[in-house]
């Protein structure tokens, strides 16, 4: 995915947004890059691969390469950002976060409707920056061109812009799938889509902006140049597992969430009798942790590790383009705890359950480190749609979910006009998609948060939460 940090400031705005970006590091590890603004030296910008190096050593020396009272920097995991942009609205840099599902059609569309062209990248790629530059640049001015863009995406587009003005323009998405929060210190206003990251500077929260809303910053004040629109559906996958334990979207704690959520989970399966004789309850690291804690507290079981995940050198698993790569580094990152395994009966909570692979391999990986029992929690429903708006799991095709691939061995493409009965355990057709999981994966039992379960640990309007993966709602 990817995330971004801007600050305008009455100083240098660049410290605020070396360590301000660097707090996004989670969201992404392809590329990093930070641009900023000064009056005599005009818009300047870094650009760095971060594959296998953390942001903080590559941008090291931008303290002496750059200045500027403006700033703004971007993680991702697609296309290098920020890019600068000459056009017609003057000079500018832009950094966006989201996916465009619609990018060919807009390309042709642009190409053939004003004879231009464009930058590519290795293969012919064009950075999705430069594309939504190119659609705000057809309008007379930042807020229609933002609204022209946004209404033309298929997916999802958050916009930030340094204007060779020193101001910057920050846009969230038109349904506000992803957070953009303003934060307020006696000097500086900033943009963030991690709350904790302008927090750590000194940063108090100013306000989030709705979807579709978009604002200009300048270090006195933050001026609404479109109002919010009605609908939201902020991505429930961010409490789940995507969000920095620490991060606040629209007034919940992720950690709190997470923690309440593995509760739930205890209430639903003590009604259903389900909870199995067990030793320990553990989390698959990280993400599925806090729920796993939750879970045990509420079960009186005893929380433990009984394996710890190497990180000092192993980037996180999902980001790696490869699956075989991905299995590689889960796989090399896991150690274990054999007084904590061997004979024991374990449960372990993960955030969600994808393509199932990984899982596969820390079950073997536990049974042959002497475990008796492995039994699975996923921390929300059962995954049917691969994410259109997001991409956080990389699916190419729905058909890439196990739970899609189960279903179509069990009962055949008849079988995904069933699929609210499948994500629901008491059916028939739950439970015998849950036994073949169990099968594939050597899971001793398995069990999915549900829907309801998790929209009550998130705790705001259903109607605002986008939970397409889960249940294919729009």
């Amino acid at each position: 995915m990817g995330g971004f940090f801007g600050v305008v400031s009455k100083g240098s705005a660049l410290e605020d947004v070396y360590f301000g970006t660097d707090y996004h590091s989670h969201l992404g590890t392809r590329s990093g890059g930070i641009s900023s603004y000064d009056p005599e030296i005009g818009l300047q910008r870094e650009i760095h691969n971060i594959k296998n190096t953390p942001f903080r050593t590559k941008f090291e020396k931008i303290f002496k390469e750059m200045k500027g009272f403006a700033a703004i920097g971007c993680i991702n995991d697609s296309d290098p950002q920020p890019l600068i942009i000459r056009s017609s609205l003057g000079c500018y840099s832009i950094c966006t976060i989201g996916v465009i599902n619609n990018k060919q059609d807009l390309i042709d569309r642009y190409l053939s409707l004003s004879g231009g062209q464009f930058g590519a990248m290795t293969g012919g790629e064009v950075n999705s920056a430069e594309l939504i530059a190119a659609m705000i640049n057809r309008k007379p001015n930042f807020a229609e061109g933002i609204r022209y863009a946004q209404e033309n995406i298929d997916g999802t587009a958050s916009i930030l812009i340094l204007r060779d003005n020193g101001t910057i323009i920050a846009a969230r998405d038109k349904v506000g799938r992803l957070p953009i929060l303003i934060g307020k210190r006696d000097d500086a206003f900033c943009a963030s889509f991690e709350s904790f990251a302008y927090e750590k500077l000194g940063f108090e929260k100013y306000k989030e902006l709705g979807p579709g809303e978009i604002v200009e910053i300048s270090a006195d004040e933050v001026k609404v140049l479109k109002e919010p629109g009605k609908k939201k559906r902020i991505c429930a996958f961010l409490w789940s597992y995507y969000g920095y334990p620490t991060a606040t979207y629209e007034g919940v704690n992720v950690e709190v969430m997470r923690t309440r959520n593995g509760e739930i989970m205890v209430e639903n399966e003590k009604a259903n009798g389900s909870i199995p004789e067990l030793d320990y309850v553990g989390g698959v690291p990280d993400s599925g942790t806090p729920h796993a804690i939750g879970y045990a507290n509420h079960c009186h079981i005893p929380f433990a590790r009984p394996f710890i995940k190497y990180t000092q050198t192993w980037l996180r698993s999902f980001m790696p383009t490869t699956q075989s790569d991905r299995n590689t580094i889960a796989k090399m990152k896991q150690i274990p705890v054999k007084e904590l395994i061997v004979g024991k009966n374990l449960l372990f909570v993960d955030d969600s359950i994808v393509r199932g692979t990984q899982l596969r391999e820390t079950v073997e990986f536990l049974y042959s480190n002497g475990a008796k029992s492995v039994h699975m929690r996923s921390a929300c429903p059962p995954l049917l749609f691969g994410c259109k708006y997001l991409n956080f799991s990389r699916s190419t095709s729905d058909m890439e979910l196990i739970t899609r691939r189960t279903i179509m061995e069990l009962e055949g493409e008849e079988g995904f006009n069933h699929l609210e009965e499948y994500s629901d355990g008491s059916t028939e057709r739950g439970r015998k998609m849950r036994q073949a999981i169990c099968d594939k994966l050597h899971f001793a039992s398995l069990e999915f948060q549900t829907l309801s379960g998790i929209e009550k640990a998130i705790g705001i309007d259903p109607d605002e939460l986008c939970t397409y993966c889960w249940n294919g709602r729009e």
